[in-house]
C-alpha cells in the first residue's frame, strides 16, 4: 500500500468545520439553513407535543371546555428558562475550555518543535525520532478522548505497537518524547538547560489532555440534568391546557413554537457540553491534529535540508545563511 493510500485510510477527510465555516453575516443563509440547527435532533419530541396539542385543542373547541388558568405556566416559564440558560452556559464553559486546552496543545507541539528542530539540527535523525512522537500525541489524545482505535501516523509497526497495549496511550507516548529527549541529552545533542525546558514542554501537553480529559469524564450532575428534562416535559405538555382560553386555536402553532424553543436550547447543551466527539457543533479536533503534524513536518524536513546542505558544503552554511534562504524563499512564495 503506498504512503498516500495509508494516509488516507488512517485519516478520512474529516467532517465540515461547520464551527469556523460559517459566515456570521450571513443572515438569512443561517435563519435557513438545517445542518447543525438540532432541528433533527428535536424534530420527534416536537411533534410528540404538536400531536398532543392537536389533541388538546381539537377536543376543547368540538366536545368539552379543557383550559385552565395559565397562572401557573407564567411564574414556572419564568424558573424553567433560568434552568435551561445555565445549562447552556454550563456547558458552553466547557466547550470554551475544551478549546483553549487544545488551543495550548497546538501551542506546546509547535514549541517543542521549534526547540527540536533548532537545539537538534546537528543530528536529524534524533529530530525526525523526536517529531514523530510529537506527531502521534494530538492523535493519540483525540482517539483517546473518543474511545476510537488509535492508528500510527509516522511510526514503524515495532514503535507502534510498543505503545498501544499501554493503559493510558497519551502518557506512554508522552514517555517515548521524554526519553528521545533524555538520549539526546546524554548524547550531547541539546544542554542540560534545553532538555529541562523541552521537557517542561512535554509536561504541559500531558497537563492540557488531563484537563480535557476532565470535561470529557465529568458530565453535568446526573439529578440536574433529569430534573431539567422532566420539568420540561410537564411543562409543555400542560401548556396546551394554559394557552386555550387565550389561544384557541391558536394554541397549536404557539405550542409548537414554544416547545421548538424549549427543547432546542436543553439539545444544544447536551451536543456541546462534550466537545471532544464527531457532532456537526463539536470541536474539530482533526483539523488541530492536521495542523500540528503539517508544522512539524515542515520542521523535520527543514533540518534534513540543513543538514544535508551542511554536508554539501563542507561545514560552511552557516544558520544564518540558511535561515536567510528560509525568509526568502517564504517572502518569494
Amino acid at each position: 500500500m503506498d504512503a498516500e493510500t495509508r494516509a488516507t485510510v488512517k485519516n478520512p477527510s474529516p467532517r465540515p468545520d461547520l464551527i469556523g465555516a460559517y459566515n456570521t453575516q450571513s443572515w438569512w443563509r443561517l435563519l435557513l439553513d438545517t445542518k447543525g440547527s438540532m432541528l433533527k435532533e428535536i424534530s420527534a419530541r416536537v411533534t410528540v407535543v404538536l400531536v398532543f396539542a392537536v389533541a388538546v385543542t381539537a377536543a376543547d373547541r368540538l366536545w368539552m371546555g379543557l383550559s385552565i388558568p395559565n397562572v401557573a405556566h407564567v411564574i414556572v416559564g419564568g424558573f424553567l428558562s433560568l434552568l435551561l440558560v445555565f445549562r447552556t452556559n454550563a456547558s458552553y464553559d466547557r466547550f470554551w475550555e475544551g478549546r483553549r486546552q487544545w488551543g495550548a496543545i497546538i501551542n506546546e507541539s509547535r514549541n517543542l518543535g521549534r526547540q527540536c528542530a533548532s537545539s537538534m539540527r546537528g543530528d536529524p535523525a534524533a529530530v525526525r525520532a523526536t517529531l514523530n512522537w510529537a506527531i502521534e500525541l494530538p492523535w493519540a489524545i483525540m482517539h483517546t478522548l473518543r474511545r476510537t482505535e488509535w492508528i500510527s501516523q509516522n511510526l514503524s509497526d515495532d514503535d507502534a505497537a510498543s505503545v498501544r497495549a499501554a493503559p493510558h496511550l497519551p502518557t506512554a507516548i508522552a514517555v517515548q518524547i521524554s526519553s528521545c529527549l533524555e538520549d539526546a541529552r546524554r548524547r550531547r545533542l541539546i544542554s542540560d538547560l534545553s532538555h529541562v525546558a523541552m521537557d517542561q514542554n512535554v509536561g504541559l501537553l500531558v497537563d492540557y489532555y488531563g484537563a480535557c480529559e476532565r470535561i470529557h469524564k465529568t458530565p453535568l450532575p446526573f439529578a440536574y440534568v433529569v430534573h431539567l428534562r422532566r420539568a420540561l416535559v410537564i411543562y409543555l405538555v400542560t401548556l396546551p391546557f394554559a394557552l386555550l382560553s387565550s389561544f384557541q386555536w391558536g394554541t397549536i402553532p404557539a405550542t409548537f413554537l414554544i416547545a421548538y424553543i424549549l427543547f432546542g436550547i436543553e439539545e444544544i447543551g447536551v451536543e456541546i457540553e462534550d466537545p471532544f466527539g464527531t457532532d456537526i457543533n463539536d470541536l474539530p479536533v482533526e483539523n488541530y491534529c492536521k495542523g500540528i503534524q503539517t508544522v512539524l513536518t515542515d520542521l523535520i524536513d527543514r533540518s534534513e535540508r540543513w543538514h544535508a546542505a551542511l554536508e554539501a558544503n563542507d561545514g560552511s552554511v552557516s544558520l544564518d545563511e540558511e535561515e536567510r534562504e528560509d525568509r526568502e524563499s517564504t517572502v518569494s512564495g
